[in-house]
This record gives structure tokens, C-alpha cells and sequence, in this order.
């Protein structure tokens, strides 16, 4: 029983790994393969009558895990000087602005149509307005660098700022002066908290000469970040700045204090330890994709009396997406495409508690706006390629 556990667990492995090398040609986002594949053994199972133990509890482990790491990764790859402010601004905008309009859009339909308590029909709608970093990013590899260093800002600021609206709507009985001071006040905590935490993991990277140093590094990471969310904290803004810090030393050179890190040395470990996290979040986000395809009933995946529901919510999505981007000054194609649905939006799903969920909120809705805001994202990307080629093509035609 071991062994095939081990083998089938490593050949469904190579085979996220094949989904990865492929996505670059197919344009098809490995995730959804991801989902099927995971989906499919689960049937596999059921005809040949295995017997597997619940696994339902590793997802939301494997999932905060996931988000760690992969906000992590983003965060190491952006770059902060004079010339990314524009972008950075626009990315704010396009992550927040459509996100309270189509939260406080869902609520109010929730609210009107079902007769739910605001709140409650509030804090179900926020996990359907983020955009999953942990598709997008993936998802943009082989795009031009501005357009993906737009959807890394962008995706990366779209989970924090989702988690933070979360929290404050789910964690508040009632919205109040109190409660904007207690928020305010989380945020100055974890801005310490990170500035402390960031400047201490930094000079142990520096420092440690031991030949087993990015393991710990990485284990602290998840355990602040634990901690901080065991007191309520937004703690993706940590790892967020923590990315940040050690991904531009070189525009904080001119600080004095950075000099005691021995930043060319600390260059050189942090590309090491890039690339050890790129490897760790690859194997973290198949596992949870595998799990959580794995975990699909079918008969929510056909639900009919939920579909309607997901597919306005798609179209809504994009509608708010489409309008942002036009006022924002950006291209539409192939930007509009990506605002996949995914990974933040099953924990946030997760994290409501039972009694404040709403009965038109459930797991299949879930699942079928992950899976429509998946397929948009994949035609839109062959789309955009088609396209590409087709100019490309007429270019050297002129030319010759």
C-alpha cells in the first residue's frame, strides 16, 4: 500500500510537471489540468473500489502553505524604484477598485434576491472579488515583461487586499468607529512586526554558514506569519515586505545599516534561495490543486441551480475588469483575460464560519467560478497568442 502511494503520488508529480513545461505551448493553465487530474483519480478510485482516508483536512493546510510561498516568490521578482510607481499605482487600482464595487455588488443581490443578512452576504461575496496569485503568476510566464510585472503587482496586492477586506468584515460584529481603529492598529502591529522580522531573517540569511540555511529561513516565515494570524493580523503584509527587502537591496544600498548585511553577499544568497522557493512552491501548489480536484463531487460540479449564479458572477467579473482597465489607460488583451479565481478564494471560502455562511454561497458555486474564470483565462491567453503571431506575420510580410 506504501509503495503504490509512492508511486502514484510521484507520477501524478511528474505529471504537474509535465502540465508546467506544456502551458507555454497549449496556453491551457496547468491548474485546471491540475483540477481534472486530481478529479479523474478520484473516479479512478471509486471504479476500482479503493478505500482512501478523508484528506479534507491537509487542504486548507496545504493551501495557506501554498499562499505563503507563492506571494513570497511574487514579491521576490518585483522591483521598487521611481520608474515602477506608475505601475504599482495603476495595479492598486485595478486590484481594489472592482473588488469593492463587485463585492458590494454580489452583497447587495445576495441580500436582495435571498433576503441574507448584508454582512453575512458581504463576507460569502469577498472570496469570489480576489484574484488567485497562485494562477495568474503562472499563468503570465511568457508574456512581455510589463505585462506580467503588471499581473505580479497586481495579483500579489489583489490577495492582500482581499485578506485584510476579509478579515475586517468576518472579524467585525458590527462596523464601526471601533472596528476601523482596531484595523488601523492591526496594521501598525504588523508593520513592526515585519520591519523586526524582516531585518532579522535577512542578516541570518547573510550570516549563516551552515550548509542547511534556506530550510529555516523559509520555516520561520510560515511560523511569524502563523503566529500573526493567530492574533488577527493581515500577515501577507509581511510577507509581502519581507520579499520586497530582500529582492531590492540593491536600490538600499545607500542606507547605512543595510551595509552590516553584507548586501553583495546577501545578493548572491537570496538567488539561491529564489530558487530553492520556486521549486518548493511548484510542488506545494500541484499537491493542493491534485487535492482539491481530488476532493471535486461531481454532482456539485453539475449543479444547475448554482451554474446561473456562476456564470453572472463571471460575467460581472470581467465587466468591472474590462471597465477598470479602460480607465486605467491599459490594454485589454491580454490583461482582461487574467482575473482567475483560485486558491484565496477556496481558503477565504474555508475560513467563513459555518453559521455565517449563506446557502447561495456553497462549494459548488466555488468550484464553477475557479473553473469559468480558469477556461476565460486559457482562451484568452490562445487568443492573445494567435493574435501576436497573425502581427508578427505581417510584419515580415511588409518587411519582405
Amino acid at each position: 500500500m506504501t509503495v503504490a502511494f509512492i508511486l502514484t503520488l510521484c507520477s501524478l508529480l511528474l505529471l504537474a510537471y509535465a502540465f508546467e513545461l506544456t502551458a507555454s505551448k497549449t496556453k491551457i493553465p496547468s491548474v485546471i489540468l491540475l483540477l481534472a487530474l486530481g478529479w479523474g483519480v478520484k473516479q479512478l478510485t471509486d471504479v476500482v473500489h479503493i478505500e482512501i482516508p478523508d484528506l479534507s483536512p491537509l487542504l486548507p493546510i496545504l493551501g495557506t502553505i501554498g499562499l505563503i510561498v507563492i506571494v513570497l516568490e511574487g514579491s521576490l521578482d518585483l522591483e521598487l524604484n521611481r520608474k515602477k510607481f506608475s505601475l504599482v499605482r495603476k495595479s492598486i487600482i485595478v486590484a481594489v477598485v472592482p473588488m469593492l464595487l463587485l463585492g458590494f455588488g454580489l452583497a447587495f443581490a445576495f441580500n436582495y434576491f435571498g433576503g441574507y443578512d448584508f454582512k453575512d452576504s458581504l463576507t460569502s461575496a469577498i472570496p469570489l472579488c480576489v484574484i488567485s496569485s497562485a494562477i495568474a503568476i503562472p499563468s503570465v510566464k511568457y508574456l512581455s515583461k510589463k505585462n506580467k510585472e503588471f499581473v505580479i503587482y497586481e495579483s500579489s496586492i489583489s490577495d492582500i487586499l482581499g485578506v485584510l477586506f476579509f478579515n475586517f468584515v468576518a472579524l467585525n460584529v458590527t462596523i464601526d468607529f471601533s472596528s476601523f481603529y482596531t484595523f488601523l492598529l492591526d496594521l501598525f502591529i504588523i508593520a513592526i512586526i515585519s520591519f523586526v522580522a524582516t531585518i532579522g531573517l535577512a542578516f541570518l540569511l547573510s550570516r549563516i554558514d551552515h550548509h542547511i540555511k534556506f530550510a529555516p529561513i523559509i520555516i520561520l516565515v510560515i511560523l511569524i506569519y502563523s503566529i500573526s494570524k493567530v492574533y488577527h493580523l493581515p500577515a501577507l503584509i509581511f510577507i509581502l515586505l519581507f520579499g520586497l527587502f530582500i529582492g531590492n537591496l540593491d536600490e538600499l544600498k545607500h542606507i547605512r545599516f543595510i551595509e552590516r548585511l553584507r548586501p553583495e553577499h546577501l545578493d548572491r544568497e537570496v538567488g539561491k534561495f529564489k530558487e530553492i522557493l520556486i521549486e518548493a512552491t511548484f510542488l506545494i501548489r500541484a499537491l493542493f490543486f491534485l487535492l482539491f480536484g481530488f476532493l471535486i463531487d461531481t454532482a456539485e460540479l453539475l449543479d444547475k441551480e448554482t451554474f446561473i449564479w456562476a456564470g453572472g458572477i463571471t460575467v460581472a467579473i470581467f465587466f468591472f475588469r474590462f471597465i477598470q482597465l479602460k480607465l486605467a489607460r491599459l490594454p485589454a488583451r491580454p490583461l482582461l483575460f487574467i482575473a482567475p479565481r483560485g486558491l484565496i478564494t477556496i481558503l477565504l471560502f474555508l475560513a467563513i464560519e459555518v453559521e455565517d455562511r449563506i446557502s447561495i454561497v456553497t462549494k459548488p458555486l466555488i468550484i464553477q467560478v475557479i473553473l469559468l474564470t480558469g477556461v476565460v483565462l486559457m482562451f484568452g491567453l490562445m487568443f492573445h497568442k494567435k493574435k501576436a503571431t497573425e502581427t508578427e506575420e505581417t510584419v515580415q510580410e511588409r518587411v519582405q
